[in-house]
């Protein structure tokens, strides 16, 4: 059980650094770790609240948050993420899912990782309706899968050129933090599972100090761009592993 820790830290650094949490690699090395299936989604989304839960505060203490830009997604995200954890799914059908999950967003990450140095952009609303429309879909993508879909809006948002980079970030975190919260409730209604979470906490001691760090390294030495270049090679490394899993 020692690897395990040390690769839920390094994903949790790398993953902090741009805002997130890393829920999607944490099911990919728990899907290939051979832990039973049923606990692995609560295990992710734990991760992920608390690793944001840090991004988020030091955020949104430095003043670089909109919450009128990020209520309209947890609008649509909130319930559709609870209903999402609630959905069993074959195991099967989930390899598959979180294969083209891991392999879009390290894509994304990948073209998008201009837009961390962006700073002379002209900021475009995004209505009311479309946020919610937005919210809604990754909601329920997040709540299936078990994860917080951060890793998605904040492409999303880059592109339609919604807010400032920070700004950005900070509403991915945000984002993550609720949908994993909503997706967590979500799952415990399909089985319990809390007596056995206990048993994974080396795992969540690992994800606070390596967000911890991964927070330090953004704010003190590495640029965002640099660490979203190594994040996105690192999803898409790990969906490569995926793909060989399911194909072999």
């Amino acid at each position: 059980m020692i690897i395990l820790p040390i690769l839920f830290l390094i994903t949790a650094i790398f993953y902090s650094s741009v805002g997130f949490g890393g829920g999607s690699t944490y099911l990919a090395i728990l899907l290939i770790w051979g832990i039973p299936y049923h606990i692995f989604p609560v295990i992710a989304l734990i991760c992920n609240i608390i690793v944001v839960s840090g991004n988020s505060i030091n955020y949104v203490r430095a003043g670089n948050h909109n919450f009128k830009l990020l209520i309209p997604f947890l609008i649509g995200s909130i319930p559709m993420a609870f209903i999402g954890g609630t959905l069993v799914i074959a195991k099967d059908f989930f390899e598959i899912l979180l294969f083209l999950v891991l392999s879009f967003a390290g894509l994304l990450l990948l073209i998008n990782n201009k837009s961390y140095e962006e700073k002379n952009i002209i900021i475009k609303k995004i209505s009311f309706i479309n946020s919610i429309i937005i919210g809604s879909v990754l909601g329920l993508i997040s709540g299936i899968v078990g994860i917080g879909g951060g890793i998605f809006l904040s492409p999303i948002l880059f592109l339609l050129k919604a807010e400032k980079p920070k700004i950005i970030s900070t509403t991915a975190s945000l984002f993550i933090f609720v949908n994993s919260l909503s997706g967590v409730f979500g799952q415990l209604t399909k089985q319990m599972v809390l007596n056995e979470i206990l048993n994974y906490a080396p795992l969540f001691i690992s994800v606070l100090i390596g967000g911890l760090i991964g927070n330090y390294l953004n704010l003190k030495i590495f640029s965002s761009r640099l660490l979203a270049i190594i994040t996105s090679l690192l999803v898409i490394f790990v969906a490569a592993r995926m793909a060989f899993r399911i194909l072999i």
